[in-house]
């Protein structure tokens, strides 16, 4: 599992220190001496002496043992016991690691050490002052009254003082009294502190999250992270919101054998009592993604999105987009694919909450079976292509108010389409495919005649269809530059389809979610694109798009529900798009819809980017308005179901010469006139430290709400999970 997880304080001090002073024995030239490992040790020294077993050497001295290197004023080495003992000025280098003390005594047999007044270095930057440090273990070291911090200057921006700890080499530090320091000034004390060596995933506390809400109060959030396998690990965080209560949100994170992996999500809210003593019931937030194999080629994917109430993620989701869209979903589903066959085998309920009306949409899938042959020749070398699609299907759908009342409408259905295929792709200019299928649907239940009581009575209705798709003629020009070279070349395509269904004689006894409906229509639009070289590559830069669709027989057609001026409309919306990506860091996205009876614009999509977000500098535009003109006089609570017009603008600035990130997103509902949500971040990099300040308001909510917040980031240390703004800014 690759997730880039820091955790909270550790301190590697010794990461090497398992053989930290090798055996001294030999003057200048030094002689080569055998250990227990087989190490050569090599003395350079001003002066030395014997006594027995015991050499003594003084005046800048040096000992080169393996990859370790020992520095000091003065060395007794006594060559029968394996001791150590260097004193003035210690200097102990190895890989990734340089230690400087007053006093190290050891043993090169045992390589257990104690390193008096000692300071180092542990690669890339992390520095650390300990009055003792003891090696106990191979990976395992002592060290008492010290000092952590990730700053190289004389008096560190910030740092950490214990009154002792447990290192464990490579992974973290454990600290037992730590008081951090920002300057010398103390801030705040903590019985227990775990920090990370290392920047990949590591066990312990991340740093706290503090701010202030307008009717929350005083906020807190702290997590801890647990790396507690190579393949999983684990976030809890805890929210304290001083007006209204608590919370505790579960991360879990799994990759197993096999390619099965996912991720758990659970958060759960209690509530204060309020000024009058009543307490709100508890709110959950479940989410889970599950991606599994299984014999025989299958596959089990399982994804829930589920929240106790659409309110508590209204006022307390601090992710705006995920707060304003109240959804449920959860499904599960198995599928396998054999060559061009596929099969799949789905349950699942889908629920979309209006506070207009202060009702859900609820749709259910339980099972849904569909079986499908992918486009086949119908023999070898045959120019014509076979297609089966096939399904089983029971479902409900309605308001929740109906589901409650037993009212819903529901059927169970079994569908089998055979298509039969000929393209024609080798026409100068031209593409053409023509099909026939037949739609073959049972339904076990039905309307009763002329009603729209549901009766178990089934009817089968079969149904024909024909398809032709034309694409061309292809046209191009080229346009040239001064230098004589192409440079753009402009391709118009126009396309026709045809689309016909046989007429079905009991079409209004179908229960179906959506209406049933007959496609006997012609589609027909023209595309445009313009490509250019990018990177010696062609690339369309800019995309032009029109359509529209006729429909030849709109009594039972898709607009059939609709009526201007008593009659039923023939034609639908006319679609347009323009994309621009030329691939320069900037690109625009343009949609809209006309309908050509109201002569309104129903639909404006505009989605605009500029800069990269890797960068550090972008922005992004998105605009949408939408307008129901086919519905006529909506009641007031409804319109806003049909009707939206909304501006959002996203913007990120580096600015490298004042170590300064910002952050800005503004949300207007244009048709209303009012601001939705706004927010703004600014993170400050001040040498080893990170400052993160953010407000964002909140106008949607019952209560229009302002929230501050403010966090550090200390080297290895990132802030506090925030579990209800996710990954969202």
């Amino acid at each position: 599992m690759s997730r880039h997880r820091v955790a909270v304080l550790g301190l590697v001090l010794l990461a090497g220190l398992v053989g930290l002073l090798p055996p001294v024995s030999g003057q200048e030239p030094p002689p080569a001496a055998k250990q227990g490992r087989d190490q050569e040790v090599r003395i350079i020294v001003g002066n030395m002496r014997r006594e027995k077993d015991l050499v003594i050497a003084e005046k800048d001295v040096e000992i080169r043992y393996g990859d370790l290197e020992l520095f000091a004023d003065r060395v007794e080495y006594n060559s029968k016991t394996k001791d150590v003992l260097a004193e003035g000025n210690v200097v102990i280098r190895m890989p990734k690691e340089v230690i400087s003390a007053e006093r190290a005594v050891g043993n090169l047999e045992t390589r257990m050490f104690r390193i008096e007044r000692a300071s180092g270095m542990l690669q890339p930057t992390i520095f650390y002052r300990a009055r003792e440090v003891e090696r106990k273990e191979p990976n395992l070291y002592a060290l008492r009254e010290a000092r952590l911090t990730t700053c190289s200057q004389t008096v560190p921006r910030w740092e950490f003082s214990f009154r002792r700890a447990e290192l464990v080499k490579g992974d973290h530090i454990s600290m037992w009294g730590a008081l951090f320091r920002l300057k010398n000034v103390p801030v705040f004390y903590l019985p227990y502190m775990r920090y990370p060596l290392e920047r990949e995933r590591t066990t312990g506390f991340l740093s706290p999250e503090i701010g202030y809400t307008e009717h929350k109060g005083f906020t807190l959030s702290q997590s801890f992270y647990w790396a507690f396998a190579r393949n999983m690990d684990l976030t809890l965080t805890a929210d304290i919101y001083s007006a209204r209560g608590v919370g505790g949100g579960l991360e879990y994170r799994y990759l197993l054998p096999g390619g099965t992996g996912g991720e758990a999500r659970v958060y759960l809210f209690r509530f204060r009592r309020d000024e009058f003593g009543l307490q709100p019931d508890n709110a959950y937030i479940l989410r889970l993604n599950h991606n599994q194999p299984l014999p025989a080629g299958f596959r089990l994917v399982a994804n829930v999105d589920y929240q106790s109430s659409f309110e508590f993620l209204r006022e307390f989701d601090n992710n705006f987009r995920r707060a304003v869209v109240s959804n449920r979903r959860s499904e599960v589903y198995v599928a396998r694919s054999w060559g061009n066959a596929s099969l799949s085998a789905r349950a699942s309920r889908f629920e979309t909450y209006f506070r207009q009306v202060d009702n859900s949409i609820v749709m259910t899938y339980l099972p849904q079976v569909n079986f499908s042959l992918s486009s086949m020749p119908l023999w070898r070398g045959s120019p014509v292509f076979f297609t089966l699609g096939s399904s089983l299907t029971s479902w409900e759908y309605g308001w929740s108010a109906a589901f409650a009342e037993g009212v819903q409408r529901k059927s169970t259905s079994l569908n089998l389409s055979p298509v039969l295929s000929l393209p024609l792709r080798g026409l100068p200019w031209l593409d053409v495919v023509t099909s026939v299928a037949a739609n073959l649907q049972y339904y076990g239940q039905s309307y009763q005649p002329n009603t729209k009581r549901v009766t178990s009575e089934p009817i089968f209705v079969p149904r024909y269809s024909a398809n032709v798709e034309i694409r061309g003629p292809k046209l191009y020009r080229l346009f040239y530059g001064a230098d004589g070279e192409a440079k753009l070349k402009h391709v118009i395509e126009p396309f026709v389809q045809y689309s016909y269904d046989s007429p079905v004689d009991q079409s209004s006894r179908v229960v179906t979610p959506y209406g049933f409906y007959r496609y006997h229509q012609v589609r027909y639009g023209m595309t445009n694109h313009f490509l250019a070289r990018v990177n010696g590559m062609p690339r369309s830069v800019v995309q032009v798009e029109a359509e529209q669709t006729t429909y030849l027989s709109p009594e039972d057609g898709p607009l059939s529900q609709f009526k201007v001026d008593g009659r039923t409309p023939r034609s639908s919306e006319l679609n347009g798009r323009i994309r621009v990506d030329p691939g320069r860091g900037y690109n625009v996205d343009f949609g809209m819809a006309y309908n050509p009876y109201q002569k309104a614009l129903s639909m404006i999509r505009l989605s605009a980017g500029l800069g990269r977000y890797e960068s550090g500098t972008s922005m992004s535009v998105s605009w949408f308005k939408s307008l129901n003109a086919w519905v006529e006089n909506i009641p007031p609570e409804l319109r806003d179901l049909y009707n939206r017009h909304q501006v959002a603008v996203w913007g990120q600035l580096r600015l490298p010469a004042l170590n300064v990130d910002l952050m800005g997103d503004i949300d207007f509902n244009i048709q209303e006139r009012q601001l939705l949500y706004t927010a703004g971040r600014a993170v400050y990099h001040y040498q080893c430290l990170d400052f993160t300040a953010e407000v964002r308001v909140f106008y949607f909510r019952a209560r229009p709400e302002a929230q501050f917040k403010f966090s550090l980031g200390l080297g290895n240390v990132t802030p506090s999970s925030d579990f209800l703004s996710g990954l969202g800014f």
